[in-house]
């Protein structure tokens, strides 16, 4: 189990997400789709940057 962000990978999926927030894996999802940060689909699969969702926790606008 990971403790902190330097624990886990430079690139993320949906369930690294579900467990950085705490969160379901429906709402993980929901957030992957929702425009707030940027994210890479690789067919069905969905990835995002480590430091991307970071800056999105801190509160950074999306450019």
């Amino acid at each position: 189990m990971y403790k902190n962000y330097d624990d886990y990978p430079e690139i993320l999926n949906v369930s690294d997400i579900q467990k950085i927030l705490g969160i379901g894996r429906k709402q993980a999802y929901e957030l992957a789709h929702s425009g707030k940060f940027h994210v890479i689909n690789i067919g069905k699969r969905i990835k995002v940057s480590k430091s991307v969702l970071i800056s999105w926790i801190e509160g950074a606008k999306q450019a």
